[in-house]
């Protein structure tokens, strides 16, 4: 999505190419980097902690979530960014500011997400299957942790645990719905907007069910575009189509 999107903004001496690294040789190869004369990078688990300690400054994001998916250079100097946050805001349908937000999961992600949608302005509530971890990501991000689920609660519902990968990758479901999550089916109604960071080639079984009743719901592929975006304007200082990486995205997921 990254190439299609620098060919339609015509940006032809520009590449995006994977980089393979072990975690002991991260920093040597980040900071050899400028002088090759890379513009910056995209980096992914686990890699992520070792990202912002090694950078000269980090944003407002990075700071908070703690931790970068994304580096640029400038001479010598390394900046770190986290663009997944702004790939959720950005996502979402409807302004998040005075919602109330369900995140579930306590991993990188639910991190970002959770940072995101309380600077948006939600009021924000963080679950996880394990309530230590919880309450210690809770602490830490200034949000709400609980251990018991009201589904009709909350206006926007945010899965950021693995649940349903599995069966976003198979051609029919086999489990029910919700199995490994805290929410109510009956509760999810046209008042929910539902996120589910996982995705495949089918609808994971949370984005089908409320999709069906009625809810808005925003699958991870967009949460990926949305922060795929984010990463080219800091590095190009172009608007990138995303019309143009989202449909990049989908025909990859396909194949």
């Amino acid at each position: 999505m990254q190439t299609a999107a620098l060919e339609q903004l015509g940006l032809t001496d520009w590449t995006y190419e994977a980089i393979e690294v072990a975690p002991g040789d991260f920093g040597e190869l980040v900071r050899s980097l400028p002088g090759e004369g890379f513009a910056g990078v995209n980096v992914t688990v686990p890699h992520k902690l070792t990202a912002l300690a090694l950078a000269d400054s980090a944003s407002e994001a990075a700071r908070g979530i703690g931790a970068a998916n994304t580096l640029s250079f400038a001479g010598s100097q390394i900046r770190a960014e986290n663009t997944d946050g702004v790939g959720l805001i950005e996502a979402l349908p409807e302004p998040a500011n005075g919602r109330r937000a369900l995140v579930l999961g306590a991993g990188g992600a639910a991190r970002a997400c959770a940072w995101a949608l309380l600077a948006a302005g939600a009021e924000v509530s963080l679950w996880n299957r394990t309530p230590a971890r919880a309450e210690e990501v809770a602490a830490e991000l200034s949000v709400a942790k609980i251990e018991r689920v009201e589904t009709g609660e909350f206006e926007l519902l945010i899965n950021c645990t693995t649940v349903g990968l599995e069966q976003a990758n198979r051609a029919e479901p086999s489990e029910p719905a919700l199995k490994g999550l805290p929410l109510d089916a009956d509760s999810i109604s046209e008042r929910h907007i539902v996120v589910d960071l996982v995705y495949g080639p089918r609808p994971t079984p949370l984005v089908a069910l409320a999709g069906g009743k009625g809810a808005s719901v925003v699958d991870g592929l967009e949460i990926l575009v949305r922060q795929g975006a984010a990463s080219l304007r800091i590095w190009t200082g172009r608007e990138p189509s995303i019309e143009t990486m989202r449909n990049a995205a989908r025909e990859q997921r396909h194949r």
